[in-house]
């Protein structure tokens, strides 16, 4: 294992060695040249999308081919054909004061996940090498062979079409500490890492710029006001694609009491099963592992998969599974986000109440990621989103779809920003905008410190003397300094030798006063050395649930300080727990 890490962590270290020495050719590229081999790789990544969609399947185990095939095609064809026309050489925008320029970074550093392997890594590729920057991918070990495949083919077109050997390359030893090797290199400009919450951390903790994904949870809520046929229908289509795998998926419903006897038939008629409470108490126990976090066993399954698995009988078909569910947290196993195409069923009398359970929900665990509503009421709408703490709100569109930009007119991407709710430097759909930097050249527009002088625009207008300025009176102004500099020594004014004649206020400034003498108090600060009593009190720079576990489990305190990052769960079940204390 030892010798293996050595090896990742070597691979990792030429690989970015390489990608640097392509960037710096590749950085040179014009327009022309960088889109024509972005088609080059987009075209070949559209044509093998379903072979490699096929390949993802079995190796994960995760979701559907025919799903994962039309993610590769919305990377491969409709996200490079949003951003083609995108100017990413010289001088993108000009507003006359202004000039834009933009810059690439170098070389990105690409975590690739295992429920989106090859789609996520066509869209990283492609983003990258269209603005200018190589990449190196690290692939999550469980989909290693699948995202080295979409590696090679699109490295083979772009090579053709004249790309640098090395602008694209994909470790073939993904480990751990060749993962962080790669992140902490000091050739890596910028991370984007999509993955589990582990890899997330070291993205943000490498001090490199790192553009990190937070988790889904997504709630959905049915406005009385609805399309129900078609609401259920957007959300049966968003939790099932490719059985849950995006994070932008439905996890919770949330409906309008009114409606909920109609809600409840549509899903029946349209392929969905609502459990009893015990075949939903037998599920939740398959959902979370006896650490109480998500059972990778159950991610991107099918609703049968996950029913046998419980030892619950379903009907043949069904399409996902429903619970009610009584709450939101840690005792309401349905409330997390499952990845799959399981949906916990809230009922709710009115949009107020609506809107404050879909909250929580994000709350518990999905903070900034995504919302969704179903209502023909705009300004209701509208309202429901200035109330969500999340990054996009998907309205009357599968969230899943939506999100992404599939559906809607967002940025069409692959990885999304959760905002400062989740701990993301940003809450955009990630595009190449955010890997190149821009320089602006700025012209003066207000002119500082330029005299007007009057001019006379016609003989006949009268022309308003101006009052000549007396010139300063030398010799009284060094009387008024020899006075300051006496009081400011002797702290005693004194009498002048000569009296101060008065003078016109003149462009310098006048004697300040002496200044009264000032108290100051000084309090004892803490040593310098963070233990006291045996005890580490060095503030942490990242915390997750499971850190706020293990510290649970041990009776320990975990300290923090304004820099200390929280997940959404670990600030919630640490305040529970009292665990936390200011280091």
């Amino acid at each position: 294992m030892a010798d293996k890490d050595l090896i990742s962590q070597q691979e990792a270290r030429d690989a970015v060695e390489a990608a640097h020495e392509a960037f710096l050719a590749l950085s040179r590229f014009d327009q022309a040249r960088i889109d024509a081999v972005c088609d080059a790789m987009a075209n070949a990544a559209l044509a093998d999308a379903g072979r490699l969609g096929r390949l993802a399947h079995e190796e994960t185990g995760f979701g559907r081919a025919e799903d994962k095939k039309e993610k590769n095609r919305f990377a491969a064809q409709d996200i490079w054909g949003h951003f083609r026309s995108l100017k990413t050489v010289g001088v993108v925008n000009d507003l006359g004061s202004i000039v834009e320029i933009a810059s690439p970074r170098g070389v990105v550093a690409a975590i690739i996940p295992s429920t989106n392997p090859t789609s996520t890594a066509i869209f990283k590729i492609i983003i990258a090498i269209k603005s200018r920057n190589s990449i190196v991918l690290s692939p999550h070990p469980s989909a290693a062979r699948c995202i080295a495949e979409t590696a090679r083919i699109m490295e083979e077109a772009g090579l053709k079409a004249g790309l640098p050997k090395g602008a694209i390359f994909c470790l073939q030893n993904s480990t751990i500490e060749g993962t962080e090797t790669l992140m902490k290199h000091r050739r890596t400009a910028v991370i984007l890492a999509t993955g589990g919450i582990g890899l997330v951390r070291a993205a943000y903790s490498s001090g490199k710029p790192a553009f990190g994904v937070g988790p889904g949870n997504v709630p959905v809520y049915i406005d009385r006001s609805a399309d129900v046929s078609k609401a259920v229908s957007n959300i049966l289509t968003g939790t099932c694609f490719d059985n849950g795998t995006i994070c932008a998926s439905e996890q919770s419903v949330v409906v309008d009491s009114p409606i909920e006897a109609q809600v409840r038939d549509e899903f029946r008629k349209q392929g969905g099963h609502f459990l009893s409470a015990s075949e939903a108490d037998a599920i939740a126990n398959i959902l979370l592992t006896p650490q109480r976090t998500l059972n990778a066993g159950i991610v991107g399954r099918s609703a049968e998969y996950i029913a046998n698995l419980a030892g619950v009988s379903v009907p043949t078909g069904t399409r996902c599974l429903l619970a009610d569910c009584g709450g939101v947290g840690r005792d309401f196993p349905w409330s997390i986000e499952k990845l799959s195409p399981t949906l916990a069923f809230f009922v709710v009398d009115g949009v107020v109440a609506g809107a404050n359970r879909c909250e929580e929900i994000l709350r518990f665990g999905g903070m900034g990621h995504t919302a969704g509503m179903h209502s023909k009421d705009r300004s209701a709408a509208i309202k429901f989103g200035e109330q969500m703490p999340a990054s996009r709100v998907v309205i009357n569109s599968p969230t899943t779809h939506g999100a992404i930009g599939l559906s809607t007119d967002l940025n069409p991407s692959m990885t999304l920003g959760c905002g400062s709710w989740g701990g993301n430097v940003t809450s955009d759909n990630v595009s190449p905008l955010h890997l190149m930097d821009i320089k602006r050249v700025a012209f003066e527009t207000k002119p500082v410190g330029t005299a007007t002088v009057p001019v006379s625009s016609s003989a006949t207008a009268p022309v308003m003397p101006t009052p000549a300025r007396k010139k300063p009176d030398r010799s009284a102004i060094a009387t008024m300094v020899d006075q300051f500099l006496r009081n400011k020594l002797s702290r005693v004014p004194e009498p002048s030798s000569e009296p101060v004649q008065p003078v016109t206020p003149v462009t310098v400034e006048q004697p300040v006063q002496p200044i009264s003498p000032v108290k100051t108090v000084i309090h004892e600060l803490r040593p310098q050395s963070l233990t006291e009593n045996g005890v580490d009190r060095t503030p942490v720079d990242f915390v997750s649930e499971d850190d706020v576990r293990k510290a649970v489990e041990k009776g320990h305190k975990i300290y923090i300080n304004s820099k200390t990052i929280l997940t959404p769960s670990a600030r919630d079940l640490g305040n529970e727990k009292e665990v936390f204390a200011k280091g």
